[in-house]
Protein backbone atom coordinates (compact mmCIF):
# COMPACT_ATOMS: atom_id res chain seq x y z
CA UNK A 1 0.00 0.00 0.00
CA UNK A 2 1.50 3.27 -1.11
CA UNK A 3 1.33 6.48 0.88
CA UNK A 4 0.71 9.78 -0.80
CA UNK A 5 2.98 12.42 0.61
CA UNK A 6 1.66 15.98 0.28
CA UNK A 7 4.18 18.61 -0.80
CA UNK A 8 5.37 20.86 2.00
CA UNK A 9 3.10 23.83 2.54
CA UNK A 10 4.43 27.18 1.55
CA UNK A 11 5.23 29.32 4.60
CA UNK A 12 2.34 31.58 5.53
CA UNK A 13 4.51 34.69 5.47
CA UNK A 14 5.54 33.89 1.90
CA UNK A 15 1.89 33.60 0.85
CA UNK A 16 1.07 36.88 2.56
CA UNK A 17 4.08 38.53 0.97
CA UNK A 18 2.83 37.51 -2.44
CA UNK A 19 -0.58 39.04 -1.77
CA UNK A 20 0.61 42.08 0.13
CA UNK A 21 0.06 45.43 -1.54
CA UNK A 22 3.04 47.74 -1.99
CA UNK A 23 3.74 49.83 1.08
CA UNK A 24 3.42 53.10 -0.81
CA UNK A 25 -0.15 52.13 -1.68
CA UNK A 26 -1.10 52.05 2.01
CA UNK A 27 0.35 55.52 2.45
CA UNK A 28 -1.87 57.05 -0.22
CA UNK A 29 -5.11 57.44 1.84
CA UNK A 30 -3.57 59.32 4.79
CA UNK A 31 -1.38 61.42 2.49
CA UNK A 32 -4.39 62.27 0.32
CA UNK A 33 -6.41 63.23 3.40
CA UNK A 34 -3.66 65.51 4.71
CA UNK A 35 -3.26 67.16 1.30
CA UNK A 36 -7.00 67.71 0.76
CA UNK A 37 -8.04 68.58 4.32
CA UNK A 38 -4.95 70.44 5.58
CA UNK A 39 -2.27 71.34 3.03
CA UNK A 40 -4.57 72.64 0.28
CA UNK A 41 -6.68 74.97 2.50
CA UNK A 42 -3.60 76.29 4.33
CA UNK A 43 -1.81 76.91 1.04
CA UNK A 44 -4.84 78.82 -0.18
CA UNK A 45 -4.93 80.96 2.97
CA UNK A 46 -1.22 81.78 2.78
CA UNK A 47 -1.46 82.55 -0.95
CA UNK A 48 -4.37 84.92 -0.24
CA UNK A 49 -2.12 86.99 2.02
CA UNK A 50 -0.18 88.16 -1.04
CA UNK A 51 -3.23 89.71 -2.69
CA UNK A 52 -5.29 92.79 -1.95
CA UNK A 53 -8.96 93.06 -1.04
CA UNK A 54 -9.90 92.80 -4.74
CA UNK A 55 -7.83 89.58 -5.10
CA UNK A 56 -5.14 91.29 -7.20
CA UNK A 57 -1.47 90.41 -6.59
CA UNK A 58 -0.07 92.76 -3.94
CA UNK A 59 3.20 91.22 -2.79
CA UNK A 60 3.87 92.08 0.85
CA UNK A 61 1.68 95.18 0.83
CA UNK A 62 -1.20 93.45 2.63
CA UNK A 63 1.19 92.11 5.26
CA UNK A 64 2.64 95.58 5.90
CA UNK A 65 -0.77 97.21 5.99
CA UNK A 66 -2.24 94.61 8.33
CA UNK A 67 0.67 94.23 10.74
CA UNK A 68 1.03 98.00 11.17
CA UNK A 69 -2.68 98.46 11.88
CA UNK A 70 -3.21 99.61 15.46
CA UNK A 71 -6.36 97.50 15.80
CA UNK A 72 -4.42 94.38 14.84
CA UNK A 73 -1.61 95.10 17.29
CA UNK A 74 -4.14 95.69 20.08
CA UNK A 75 -5.94 92.45 19.19
CA UNK A 76 -2.65 90.55 19.24
CA UNK A 77 -1.82 91.97 22.67
CA UNK A 78 -5.31 91.17 23.97
CA UNK A 79 -5.10 87.62 22.61
CA UNK A 80 -1.82 86.92 24.38
CA UNK A 81 -3.00 88.68 27.55
CA UNK A 82 -6.23 86.67 27.77
CA UNK A 83 -4.43 83.41 26.98
CA UNK A 84 -1.69 84.08 29.56
CA UNK A 85 -4.09 85.11 32.34
CA UNK A 86 -6.39 82.17 31.60
CA UNK A 87 -3.46 79.76 31.62
CA UNK A 88 -2.20 81.06 34.97
CA UNK A 89 -5.70 80.81 36.43
CA UNK A 90 -6.17 77.28 35.08
CA UNK A 91 -2.80 76.22 36.52
CA UNK A 92 -3.66 77.55 39.98
CA UNK A 93 -7.20 76.13 40.05
CA UNK A 94 -6.28 72.86 38.33
CA UNK A 95 -3.27 72.16 40.55
CA UNK A 96 -5.28 72.89 43.69
CA UNK A 97 -8.10 70.57 42.58
CA UNK A 98 -5.62 67.83 41.64
CA UNK A 99 -3.91 68.11 45.05
CA UNK A 100 -7.24 67.82 46.87
CA UNK A 101 -8.41 64.88 44.75
CA UNK A 102 -5.08 63.05 45.08
CA UNK A 103 -4.12 63.66 48.70
CA UNK A 104 -7.28 64.67 50.60
CA UNK A 105 -9.54 61.61 50.45
CA UNK A 106 -13.24 62.37 50.79
CA UNK A 107 -16.45 60.56 49.88
CA UNK A 108 -17.42 61.15 46.28
CA UNK A 109 -13.94 62.03 45.01
CA UNK A 110 -14.23 59.66 42.00
CA UNK A 111 -17.56 61.28 41.11
CA UNK A 112 -15.92 64.71 41.21
CA UNK A 113 -13.19 63.49 38.84
CA UNK A 114 -15.83 62.19 36.43
CA UNK A 115 -17.73 65.47 36.66
CA UNK A 116 -14.58 67.41 35.80
CA UNK A 117 -14.05 65.14 32.80
CA UNK A 118 -17.63 65.74 31.64
CA UNK A 119 -17.05 69.51 31.56
CA UNK A 120 -14.61 68.95 28.68
CA UNK A 121 -17.48 67.63 26.56
CA UNK A 122 -19.56 70.81 27.03
CA UNK A 123 -19.80 73.36 24.21
CA UNK A 124 -17.62 76.28 25.23
CA UNK A 125 -20.40 78.84 24.80
CA UNK A 126 -22.35 77.31 27.71
CA UNK A 127 -19.84 78.71 30.21
CA UNK A 128 -20.26 82.43 29.35
CA UNK A 129 -24.02 81.94 29.20
CA UNK A 130 -23.96 80.41 32.69
CA UNK A 131 -21.74 83.22 33.99
CA UNK A 132 -24.15 85.73 32.48
CA UNK A 133 -26.99 84.15 34.44
CA UNK A 134 -24.93 84.44 37.63
CA UNK A 135 -23.02 87.70 37.17
CA UNK A 136 -24.89 89.55 34.43
CA UNK A 137 -26.75 92.84 34.97
CA UNK A 138 -29.95 90.90 35.70
CA UNK A 139 -28.17 87.82 37.05
CA UNK A 140 -28.76 85.94 40.27
CA UNK A 141 -25.91 87.58 42.19
CA UNK A 142 -26.87 91.09 41.09
CA UNK A 143 -30.45 90.47 42.17
CA UNK A 144 -29.21 89.38 45.60
CA UNK A 145 -26.81 92.27 46.24
CA UNK A 146 -28.72 95.14 44.62
CA UNK A 147 -30.81 95.75 47.80
CA UNK A 148 -27.48 96.24 49.60
CA UNK A 149 -26.46 98.96 47.16
CA UNK A 150 -23.90 96.70 45.46
CA UNK A 151 -23.51 95.56 41.86
CA UNK A 152 -21.26 93.36 39.76
CA UNK A 153 -21.25 96.07 37.10
CA UNK A 154 -20.10 94.97 33.66
CA UNK A 155 -17.82 92.24 34.99
CA UNK A 156 -19.36 89.44 32.92
CA UNK A 157 -18.72 91.37 29.69
CA UNK A 158 -15.25 92.61 30.61
CA UNK A 159 -11.82 91.14 29.94
CA UNK A 160 -11.87 89.56 33.39
CA UNK A 161 -15.23 88.01 32.62
CA UNK A 162 -13.72 86.39 29.52
CA UNK A 163 -10.74 85.17 31.56
CA UNK A 164 -13.01 83.71 34.25
CA UNK A 165 -15.09 81.89 31.63
CA UNK A 166 -11.98 80.41 30.01
CA UNK A 167 -10.62 79.34 33.41
CA UNK A 168 -13.91 77.60 34.19
CA UNK A 169 -13.88 75.76 30.87
CA UNK A 170 -10.19 74.85 30.50
CA UNK A 171 -9.24 73.96 34.09
CA UNK A 172 -10.06 70.25 33.47
CA UNK A 173 -7.28 70.20 30.87
CA UNK A 174 -4.87 70.87 33.74
CA UNK A 175 -6.51 68.62 36.34
CA UNK A 176 -6.26 65.37 34.39
CA UNK A 177 -2.52 65.33 33.46
CA UNK A 178 -1.47 66.76 36.83
CA UNK A 179 -3.62 64.24 38.69
CA UNK A 180 -2.02 61.45 36.65
CA UNK A 181 1.45 62.80 37.53
CA UNK A 182 0.57 62.85 41.23
CA UNK A 183 -0.55 59.23 40.93
CA UNK A 184 2.92 58.21 39.69
CA UNK A 185 4.72 59.79 42.65
CA UNK A 186 5.83 57.07 45.13
CA UNK A 187 4.02 57.44 48.44
CA UNK A 188 7.30 56.58 50.20
CA UNK A 189 8.76 59.99 49.29
CA UNK A 190 5.85 61.78 50.93
CA UNK A 191 5.96 59.49 53.97
CA UNK A 192 9.68 60.09 54.45
CA UNK A 193 9.25 63.86 54.22
CA UNK A 194 6.36 63.70 56.68
CA UNK A 195 8.32 61.53 59.12
CA UNK A 196 11.13 64.11 59.07
CA UNK A 197 8.68 66.71 60.32
CA UNK A 198 7.97 68.57 57.08
CA UNK A 199 4.72 70.52 57.10
CA UNK A 200 2.11 69.70 54.41
CA UNK A 201 2.79 72.97 52.58
CA UNK A 202 6.52 72.21 52.50
CA UNK A 203 5.87 68.68 51.22
CA UNK A 204 3.75 70.10 48.41
CA UNK A 205 6.33 72.75 47.50
CA UNK A 206 9.49 70.63 47.83
CA UNK A 207 8.36 67.10 46.93
CA UNK A 208 5.05 66.90 45.06
CA UNK A 209 5.16 69.90 42.70
CA UNK A 210 8.79 69.40 41.55
CA UNK A 211 7.97 65.79 40.69
CA UNK A 212 4.97 66.94 38.64
CA UNK A 213 6.85 69.79 36.93
CA UNK A 214 6.86 68.25 33.41
CA UNK A 215 3.11 67.58 33.64
CA UNK A 216 2.47 71.12 34.88
CA UNK A 217 4.43 72.69 32.02
CA UNK A 218 2.79 70.41 29.45
CA UNK A 219 -0.66 71.25 30.82
CA UNK A 220 0.17 74.96 30.77
CA UNK A 221 1.36 74.75 27.15
CA UNK A 222 -1.79 72.90 26.07
CA UNK A 223 -4.05 75.34 27.91
CA UNK A 224 -2.24 78.33 26.39
CA UNK A 225 -2.65 76.79 22.93
CA UNK A 226 -6.39 76.24 23.44
CA UNK A 227 -7.11 79.65 24.96
CA UNK A 228 -5.03 81.33 22.27
CA UNK A 229 -7.49 80.07 19.65
CA UNK A 230 -10.68 80.43 21.69
CA UNK A 231 -13.53 82.05 19.77
CA UNK A 232 -16.85 80.86 21.18
CA UNK A 233 -16.30 82.06 24.74
CA UNK A 234 -15.20 85.54 23.65
CA UNK A 235 -18.13 85.81 21.24
CA UNK A 236 -20.84 84.64 23.64
CA UNK A 237 -19.49 86.67 26.55
CA UNK A 238 -20.51 89.76 24.62
CA UNK A 239 -17.38 91.65 25.65
CA UNK A 240 -17.34 94.34 22.96
CA UNK A 241 -14.01 95.76 24.12
CA UNK A 242 -12.25 92.37 24.13
CA UNK A 243 -11.12 91.89 20.53
CA UNK A 244 -8.85 88.89 20.02
CA UNK A 245 -7.25 87.66 16.80
CA UNK A 246 -9.93 84.98 16.16
CA UNK A 247 -12.62 87.65 16.64
CA UNK A 248 -10.80 90.02 14.29
CA UNK A 249 -10.45 87.29 11.65
CA UNK A 250 -14.21 86.72 11.87
CA UNK A 251 -15.00 90.43 11.69
CA UNK A 252 -12.74 91.18 8.73
CA UNK A 253 -13.73 88.12 6.71
CA UNK A 254 -17.46 87.73 7.37
CA UNK A 255 -18.44 91.31 8.19
CA UNK A 256 -15.88 93.38 6.29
CA UNK A 257 -15.33 90.94 3.39
CA UNK A 258 -11.60 91.75 3.58
CA UNK A 259 -10.35 88.22 3.06
CA UNK A 260 -6.76 89.26 2.30
CA UNK A 261 -6.32 90.96 5.68
CA UNK A 262 -8.18 88.11 7.39
CA UNK A 263 -5.79 85.63 5.75
CA UNK A 264 -2.80 87.53 7.16
CA UNK A 265 -4.33 87.44 10.64
CA UNK A 266 -5.13 83.74 10.27
CA UNK A 267 -1.54 83.04 9.23
CA UNK A 268 -0.21 84.94 12.25
CA UNK A 269 -2.60 82.97 14.45
CA UNK A 270 -1.36 79.75 12.84
CA UNK A 271 2.27 80.64 13.56
CA UNK A 272 1.46 81.35 17.21
CA UNK A 273 -0.52 78.12 17.51
CA UNK A 274 2.19 75.97 15.94
CA UNK A 275 4.76 77.53 18.26
CA UNK A 276 2.60 76.78 21.31
CA UNK A 277 2.00 73.24 20.04
CA UNK A 278 5.71 72.56 19.53
CA UNK A 279 6.34 73.80 23.06
CA UNK A 280 3.63 71.47 24.34
CA UNK A 281 5.06 68.49 22.43
CA UNK A 282 8.59 69.14 23.70
CA UNK A 283 7.42 69.01 27.32
CA UNK A 284 5.24 65.93 26.78
CA UNK A 285 8.29 64.14 25.34
CA UNK A 286 10.30 65.14 28.40
CA UNK A 287 7.52 63.83 30.63
CA UNK A 288 7.46 60.52 28.74
CA UNK A 289 11.19 60.05 29.33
Amino acid sequence: MSTVVAPPAEPSHAVLAGKRAPRWLWALPPVAFVVVAVAYPLTGVVARTFTDKAERPAGLATWRETLTDGAVLRALGTTIQVAALSTIGCLIAGTFLALVLAYVPFPGAPAVVRLIEVVVSFPSFLIPLALGVLLGPVGVINAAITPLGLSTGAFSTSLWGVVLAEIAFYTPFVVRPVLAAFGQLPAAQINVASSLGAAPARIVARVILPAAYPALVAAASLTFLLTLNEFGIVLFTGAKDVITLPMLVYTRSIVGQDFASAAVLATVQLILSVGAYLLYRSFTRQEAH
